[in-house]
């Protein structure tokens, strides 16, 4: 696996410099972009230098995206994220982050899991609901990286930038508690008859969510002691730091909590501890380039990896139409999902603005492949990762390039 990595690592760092020297699009895009037409010219080299292919294909399956994502990537990613949302301002969108992060994952998961087994038999796919609904709580957790970067330079408030950042942050977690419990509805028949399904699920999400909330607090706290003590020792920092989010993305994984969670609270906690005015500004300086660095680097590898995926997928004419018309099911299921919280809160802005711009800037991730790729064993699991592969591929691509303006014309400069 270290090769393959390594090697994903040399590519992703080459797609890199040639996506901001010639075609300047947001990192996120362009490095996958450039991994589609990569991916695809090696397909279509095939017949020509069969060796090549073969090796190039072994090196991306020994890779376990699966794996790499949800056990090592994604406690970066969400601790880097966390940390540099203000906690002040979130406090003020709390309710809707937490609306559009719990209530509005199970709606779309829902409503697309419902629509999708409605009209798979119209192209002739047989899904289960339960298959359904699975594909609907692994493509309903957003990717917030991508849609950041490019409203960067937007015209839209602060206050809706953090809406997308804390609502993408937490329902990563949320996502993959709904997935699992999901999951065990397939593997009920494996349960002692004594067991309830029902109670099985409700002690799922109330140990993995609240605890993983917890853990994330206290783990933080403790951390924050340790480094409060040696903070104007910025390598002590970002080692407590880096071994931190490692060790304790593992030991919440060992604890059955929410890893994704326990990162996103003690991010936020060690984050805006880091960046306080009265703490140690050297410290903070190179504490926050360095976590820039980390974070931009694995969302490099990330999204490339993205794109070299195609190689795994099984490729099936009714199942790619079908996974068109999920592109439409996801982007009306998410619409809806937003629409329906943000109309029970009592807010300033605009209901049909801010769904609009969460709906569209609502990007499909890695997360989402990963889990999709957790399913490759089980049956229907082909179907399912082309299906996301291609929601995934439009929604960064498309959406993605579009978002901007979209942005700009709801929310025009004065």
């Amino acid at each position: 696996m270290y090769q393959a990595f390594a090697l994903a690592f040399l590519l992703a760092a080459i797609l890199n410099f040639i996506n901001f020297k010639w075609l300047k699009l947001p990192n996120s895009i362009g490095n996958m972009i450039l991994a589609l037409v990569a991916a695809l010219i090696l397909i279509a080299s095939k017949n020509i230098a069969p060796d090549l292919y073969n090796y190039t294909c072994s090196l991306i399956v020994e890779i376990d995206f699966s794996v790499l994502v949800l056990d090592v990537m994604l406690s970066i990613l969400l601790f880097a994220g966390a940390m540099h949302v203000n906690l002040s301002m979130l406090k003020e969108e709390k309710w809707s982050v937490i609306a559009f992060a719990t209530l509005g994952v199970i709606i779309s998961t829902f409503l697309i899991g419902g629509g999708l087994y409605l009209i798979a038999p119209l192209l002739g796919v047989e899904l289960p609901l339960v298959i359904c609904l699975l594909f609907g709580a692994l493509i309903s957790p957003t990717d917030p990286i991508a849609v950041l970067s490019i409203l960067e330079k937007s015209t839209i408030s602060d206050k809706m930038k953090l809406k997308i950042e804390g609502e993408s942050l937490f329902n990563d977690g949320i996502g993959v508690v709904v997935f699992t419990s999901i999951m065990m509805f397939l593997s009920s028949e494996h349960m002692a008859a004594d067991q309830s399904i029902g109670a099985e699920v409700g002690h799922l999400l109330i140990v993995e969510v609240l605890g993983g909330l917890a853990f994330g607090l206290a783990a933080g706290w403790i951390i924050g002691k340790m480094i409060n003590s040696v903070k104007s020792n910025p390598q002590q920092v970002i080692m407590l730091l880096l071994g931190f989010v490692l060790g304790g993305y593992a030991i919440a994984q060992l604890m059955g909590l929410s890893a994704p969670l326990t990162m996103v609270v003690s991010g936020l906690y060690l984050g805006n501890m880091i960046n306080k005015d009265d703490f140690n500004q050297h410290t903070t300086q190179v504490t926050n380039e360095v976590w820039h660095i980390l974070d931009q680097s694995l969302n490099t590898i990330l999204f490339v990896l993205i794109g070299l995926g195609i190689h795994l997928v099984t490729f099936e004419w009714n199942v790619f139409y079908l996974g068109l018309v999920c592109i439409v099911i996801a982007i009306v299921a998410r619409f809806i999902s937003i629409a329906l919280p943000f109309s029970l809160l009592k807010q300033k802005e605009s209901l049909w603005k801010t769904t609009s711009i969460l709906t569209w800037g609502g990007l499909r991730g890695g997360i989402s492949i990963a889990l999709a790729l957790s399913l490759s064993s089980t049956d229907y699991g082909d179907e399912l990762l082309l299906l996301c592969f291609i929601v995934v591929v439009f929604s960064i691509i498309v959406q993605g390039l579009t978002i901007s303006k979209l942005a700009d014309r709801l929310y025009p400069s004065k």
